[in-house]
């Protein structure tokens, strides 16, 4: 038995976007709402940097609100937004290289446990932090956009511009990378080769 995650009938989210379309502002406040969260995680785990995370999400709805006439009715809603807030993404990581001005690298910890579960949950959360961090940002955000948001591959691509054959090589890539640096003794013999396995 599955447990569908999102409520909102189709046709419900359809008038919204058609609201919004005809120039109603409180039904693309409605599609913000539903949407925020989950732009603003994925954005936050691209940029791992709260505050760079909210400006780009803020930038994103700013975007497709201006846009919103341009949404072809029927397409998925929730591609085509991930779709501005990649291109946000990839536009400040170009800015940033001409300036030359690096991320901080910082990951957020549990909020209340034992003082042991704390200890092992932000160790474990780091060490999967990092690996995902150092993943190349092409790989990071299919994965993301697979994994956190559930999207099907042909979703994945066109967010991320690219073919459906490419977006699951980016994700099969992803995991193999993650599985040589969190759990090197799960890969087959001779596939992590070149790379120590401590």
């Amino acid at each position: 038995m599955s447990i569908e995650p999102d409520p909102l009938l189709p046709g419900e989210e359809a008038e919204w976007i058609g609201a919004a379309q005809a120039g109603d502002r409180s039904a693309f406040a409605r599609l913000v709402d539903r949407y925020w969260d989950r732009l603003y995680r994925w954005l936050y785990h691209l940029t791992r940097d709260r505050h760079t995370a909210e400006d780009l999400t803020q930038e994103t709805f700013l975007k497709a609100l201006a846009a919103v006439r341009s949404f072809r009715p029927g397409s998925n809603f929730r591609a085509w937004i991930f779709r501005i807030g990649h291109n946000n993404f990839v536009n400040q990581k170009r800015a940033e290289r001409r300036t030359k001005h690096a991320l901080p690298d910082d990951a957020a910890g549990p909020e209340s446990a034992g003082p042991v579960t704390v200890a092992e949950n932000r160790e474990a959360l780091e060490a999967v932090g990092k690996a995902v961090a150092a993943l190349p940002p092409d790989f990071r955000a299919a994965l993301l956009l697979r994994v956190e948001e559930g999207l099907s591959f042909r979703e994945v691509a066109k967010v991320l511009g690219t073919t459906e054959e490419t977006a699951r090589w980016r994700v099969f890539k992803a995991r193999q990378k993650l599985m040589k640096v969190l759990a090197p003794e799960l890969l087959p013999p001779g596939a992590a080769a070149g790379e120590s396995g401590s």
